[in-house]
């Protein structure tokens, strides 16, 4: 009874639509047919928002319109009255010219075409497109891929990354601390600031693609999501000693470095040579400074050294893959005493404090052939035969002067003496004006062999004329050297 009862009324509420009644507008006598007005305009919306789509119809008379969803053929409305059962679909109109459809919190399933149509004969109708789009998600892979990612350094990670959403999201990668991402292909390795696709697969990983990587998943309708996956490389410790040997004097700091690597994160301390454990005390400060995911740096301050904080050092490193130690040791050199004065000393410059001493007094030494050498008249800076003749002065003063730098004498009894010696002449720019280092190898070879019968020495070895700056592992300074051998 109640299935015959809806079967009546939806067949009095389309029996109107089927059969027009004669109520047209007339012209001159000629019925005039209804027609629209302008096309449906085609609507995009989001999922969740309200859509309105508008017929605009003219001289309509006692026509009817209706609205057809055109894909499933499924009747939405017919003039005043909603035929369709959903709920969120309804009809309104103006002045019996403007038709409205009104869907409410559209969803997925309301996409697709929409037909006004009007029942005359034939029947006229046009269609609007609603496009519903859906912002992306990401989704489980389904392969039971997890955001926290282990593996041995040298192994490969796979990362896998899918989202759903209209249109389909598009799938890029990138690393949090913004540094490339390498892909390593045999002996080469391509950086890549964005990476595409839903895999990212990082073969013979290394310590230094640890990190956090965003898969990011965008299609234009906001908002954009991102889901973070770690990468952790795990490896045996590694020790990194900037200096293994630190000499200092008594009552001085002394700073001990080491520069720890390891994955998973290590337990790090110092011991003594003796196997006690050092902590932080008025003797030690001991600090650990974390500098990325592997990397850390301890500190360890031995403040005002004694006899018996001399010894070796060692910092240890100890992980579930393995352990490492590195020994540093402190040695005892002279120098000040000044209680709490931080100093760090190495083997460098203990060596050159003794080669300053024998610098500052080969200064004087050519300070004093400095002021017999300068000029005193007809002196041009511009000219070239005033160098040349000053070049030739300055050889001829170094030759003639009683003193050899080094303490070697210029009478023949002492170069006798001092055959096979050998020192060091610093033309320092302290000591000498910049005139003076333009010496040329002709200048003192034909000078010196000039003084070979007034000084008795029978040859000259070896010249060698160089500049240098501050090397590693000697105090060497800026200046031009003339070296010279005698034998």
């Amino acid at each position: 009874m109640n299935r015959l009862l809806i079967t009546l009324n939806i067949f009095s509420t389309l029996l109107p639509w089927v059969l027009p009644t004669n109520n047209m507008q007339m012209n001159n006598g000629v019925a005039i047919q209804p027609d629209f007005a302008e096309p449906i305009q085609n609507i995009t919306v989001p999922v969740g928002r309200d859509a309105i789509f508008k017929c605009l119809v003219t001289n309509l008379g006692g026509y009817r319109v209706g609205w057809v969803k055109a894909d499933t053929k499924a009747i939405q409305a017919i003039h005043d009255h909603v035929i369709t059962q959903n709920p969120r679909v309804s009809v309104s109109q103006n002045d019996y010219s403007i038709w409205n459809l009104h869907i409410k919190n559209v969803q997925e399933e309301d996409r697709g075409q929409y037909m006004c149509q009007i029942n005359t004969d034939p029947m006229k109708s046009q269609v609007g497109h609603l496009n519903v789009v859906v912002p992306p998600d990401i989704i489980d892979s389904g392969d039971g891929q997890v955001s926290d990612v282990l593996a041995p350094e040298g192994g490969v990670v796979q990362l896998r990354c899918r989202a759903r959403g209209h249109p389909p999201p598009h799938i890029t990668w990138r690393r949090e601390d913004s540094h490339d991402i390498l892909i390593r292909d045999g002996q080469r390795a391509k950086a890549y600031h964005i990476y595409e696709g839903e895999v990212l697969r990082l073969p013979r990983v290394s310590r230094t693609d640890m990190g956090a990587y965003l898969c990011i998943a965008s299609n234009g309708v906001p908002p954009t999501v991102s889901m973070r996956f770690v990468v952790n490389v795990q490896f045996h410790p590694l020790i990194q000693v900037p200096n293994q040997l630190l000499g200092a004097p008594l009552g001085t700091d002394v700073k001990l470095e080491c520069y720890v690597e390891a994955s998973p994160k290590s337990i790090n301390y110092w011991i003594r040579d003796s196997g006690e454990m050092v902590i932080s005390s008025e003797k030690y400060d001991v600090k650990h400074n974390t500098r990325s995911m592997f990397e850390e740096h301890m500190l360890l301050i031995v403040r005002n050294l004694q006899s018996e904080d001399v010894g070796s050092y060692k910092c240890v490193a100890k992980n579930a893959l393995g352990e490492e130690e590195s020994s540093i040791r402190i040695y005892e050199i002279p120098g000040p005493t000044r209680k709490g004065q931080s100093a760090r000393y190495d083997e460098e410059d203990y060596n050159g404090s003794a080669e300053k001493e024998i610098d500052e007094e080969l200064s004087n030494i050519i300070g004093d052939h400095h002021r017999n050498m300068m000029p005193s008249t007809n002196w041009d800076p511009n000219s070239k035969s005033s160098i040349h003749r000053l070049q030739e002065q300055t050889a001829h003063n170094i030759l003639n002067d009683n003193r050899i730098p080094g303490g070697m004498s210029s009478t023949a009894e002492d170069s006798t003496n001092s055959a096979s010696s050998s020192s060091s002449l610093l033309l320092s720019s302290t000591t000498c004006p910049p005139i003076l280092f333009p010496f040329t190898i002709s200048t003192i070879i034909n000078t010196m062999l000039s003084k070979t019968l007034s000084y008795n020495i029978y040859s000259i070895s070896t010249i060698i004329l160089f500049t240098s700056g501050k090397t590693k592992r000697s105090n060497v300074y800026d200046g031009m050297f003339l070296k010279y051998m005698w034998v």
